[in-house]
C-alpha cells in the first residue's frame, strides 16, 4: 500500500479499481490546512489524464506491470496486428491509441516492448529510433543552409536513415544508396 506522499512521478497504482500511472506530483502544505498531494494521473486503460488531489488519510494500491516482447506484423485499415514473440500462432490486434503514430516507422517483424497488466495490453514502447529507406526526396533550397533546411520525403527506398519514432524528425544518414 501507498500513502499520498510515497506517490513520484512513474509511479503504478490502482485507485478505484482502475490502474493508473502519475504524471505530474507537488507537495502543497497550506497554512492551518492539512498536506495535499496534488498529482496530474494517467488512467492506463483509456488513456485519460485527469488532476487529483490525495489526502494523509488515502491509502494506494500500488500494482506491478509485466513488460514482454511482442512483434509487429501488418497492419490493415487501422487494425495493427501483433503475435508473441517465438509463438506467431497466437495473433492479436491493437488499436492505434496503444502506441502513437509512431508505428508509422515500424517495419514488419520489428521487436516492440508490450506493458501487460494481468492480460490486458495496457501501452506498446516502440524503439526511439529506426532505420528506413529514403524512396524520393526533392531538392532542398538554395540558400537555406544555415538553419539545415527541412523538406518532406518519402521513404522505403535509396538512402537509409534514421528516424525518431516519437517525432517522425530525421536524426542521422545510416547509408548512401550505391
Amino acid at each position: 500500500m501507498l500513502s499520498y506522499n510515497e506517490l513520484k512521478v512513474g509511479t503504478l497504482f490502482s485507485f478505484e479499481g482502475t490502474p493508473y500511472e502519475v504524471l505530474d506530483y507537488e507537495f502543497l502544505r497550506m497554512q492551518q490546512r492539512k498536506p495535499v498531494a496534488k498529482t496530474r494521473i494517467k488512467n492506463l486503460i483509456t488513456g485519460q489524464v485527469v488532476e487529483k488531489n490525495f489526502h494523509q488519510n488515502e491509502t494506494l494500491k500500488e500494482i506491478e506491470i509485466d513488460k514482454t516482447n511482442i512483434v509487429y506484423l501488418y497492419s490493415h485499415n487501422d487494425e495493427y496486428w501483433f503475435c508473441e514473440k517465438g509463438n506467431p500462432k497466437n495473433r492479436f490486434k491493437l488499436p492505434l491509441s496503444k502506441f502513437g503514430e509512431g508505428i508509422r516507422f515500424i517495419k514488419t517483424n520489428t521487436e516492440v516492448l508490450a506493458m501487460k497488466l494481468g492480460e490486458i495490453i495496457l501501452s506498446v514502447k516502440l524503439p526511439v529510433k529506426v532505420e528506413v529507406k529514403v524512396k524520393e526526396a526533392p531538392q532542398g533550397e538554395r540558400g537555406n543552409t544555415a538553419q539545415g533546411g527541412s523538406k518532406m520525403a518519402d521513404l522505403e527506398t535509396g538512402d537509409i536513415i534514421r528516424v525518431n519514432t516519437d517525432t517522425g524528425e530525421y536524426v542521422e544518414r545510416v547509408e548512401k544508396a550505391k
